[in-house]
C-alpha cells in the first residue's frame, strides 16, 4: 500500500517543474491525478511557458506508473474553466482527497514603484487569486466525499519574509499564508487540513532563466547560471544554490498523507534554512 493509495489529487501547474514532480511523487504512492496547466504564455511571466507537449509528458509519466490521470488545459484566472475540468476529473476518477495549488509565475524584477499595473494584476490574479479559485473549486468535492482531505498551497520563502524588487510576488505569496490560515480554521470541522509550503529557489524553468539571474545579480549586465548559483548559495543556511523539485514533492506527499493527519494551519519551509538565516 502506498502512502496515498486510492486517493485522488488535483494539481495545478502540472505540466512541468514542481507540478509534474508532485504528480509523479503522489502517483508513485498510489494516487490518481487530475492535472491542469495553462500551457500558454503569460505576459507577466519571465519564464518560458509550459506547452501542451509538457502536459502530455506528465500524463505519459503518470500512466507509466500505472495510475490514472485526467489532464486538461485550464487557466487559474478563470474559475468556470477550472471548475469544469475539476468536476469532470472527479466524475471520471470518483473522488477528491488532495489539492496542490501549485500554479504560479515569477514576474520580472522591478522596484515597487516601477512595476507595471498589468504585471501586478497578473501576478496577484495567478499567484493568490488562482490559489483561492483552486480551493474554491475543490472544497465542495472534498466536503461531499466525507473523508476529510488535504489542501496544500504553494507559497514561497517570499511568503515568510521580503525580497527587494519583487513586491508583487512577495505580496501574493504573503497573501497565500493568510488564505491558508483562514481556510484551515473554516475547514477543520470537516477534517480538511490546509497548509502552505515555502520553498527556497527550486531547480525548475521558473527559476532557471535570465530574469531570475538578473534579479539575484543586478550588478551584472548578462549574469549566467553560475553567477546566480553563487548568489543563491549565500541565501541558504545549508550551502546549496537550490533544491530539487522532488524535495518539495516529498513535503507535499507528507502533508497529503495520513502521516500528517492532525497538521493544519502550518507554514512548512523546504528551504535549506533560508528562513532562519
Amino acid at each position: 500500500m502506498g502512502r496515498v493509495e486510492g486517493k485522488v489529487a488535483f494539481i495545478t501547474g502540472a505540466a512541468r517543474g514542481q507540478g509534474r514532480s508532485h504528480a509523479l511523487r503522489l502517483a508513485q504512492e498510489g494516487a490518481d491525478i487530475i492535472a491542469v496547466d495553462i500551457c500558454a504564455p503569460v505576459a507577466a511571466n519571465n519564464a518560458p511557458p509550459a506547452t501542451e507537449e509538457d502536459l502530455a509528458e506528465t500524463v505519459r509519466q503518470v500512466e507509466a506508473l500505472d495510475r490514472r490521470i485526467v489532464a486538461a488545459k485550464a487557466d487559474v484566472r478563470d474559475f468556470d474553466q477550472l471548475k469544469s475540468v475539476l468536476d469532470d476529473g472527479v466524475a471520471q476518477l470518483g473522488r477528491l482527497d488532495i489539492v496542490s495549488a501549485n500554479a504560479g509565475i515569477a514576474g520580472s524584477p522591478n522596484r515597487a514603484e516601477d512595476i507595471p499595473d498589468e504585471e501586478w494584476a497578473d501576478m496577484v490574479d495567478i499567484n493568490l487569486n488562482g490559489v483561492w479559485r483552486t480551493a474554491k473549486a475543490a472544497i465542495p468535492h472534498l466536503k461531499a466525499g466525507g473523508n476529510g482531505g488535504s489542501i496544500i498551497l504553494t507559497s514561497s520563502d517570499a511568503g515568510i519574509f521580503a525580497y527587494p524588487n519583487i513586491a508583487h510576488y512577495v505580496s501574493a505569496k504573503h497573501g497565500v499564508v493568510g488564505l491558508m490560515r483562514t481556510l484551515a480554521l473554516e475547514l477543520a470541522p470537516d477534517f480538511i487540513r490546509v497548509n502552505s509550503i515555502h520553498p527556497t529557489t527550486v531547480d525548475t524553468p521558473m527559476v532557471q532563466n535570465e530574469g531570475t539571474y538578473k534579479l539575484f545579480r543586478p550588478d551584472l549586465e548578462n549574469p549566467t547560471q553560475k553567477d546566480f548559483a553563487d548568489s543563491a548559495i549565500a541565501m541558504n543556511a545549508i550551502p546549496i544554490p537550490w533544491v530539487d523539485p522532488v524535495d518539495i514533492s516529498n513535503a507535499v506527499l507528507w502533508l497529503a498523507s495520513d502521516e500528517s493527519r492532525y497538521v493544519t494551519g502550518v507554514m512548512l519551509p523546504v528551504d535549506a534554512g533560508a528562513a532562519i538565516k
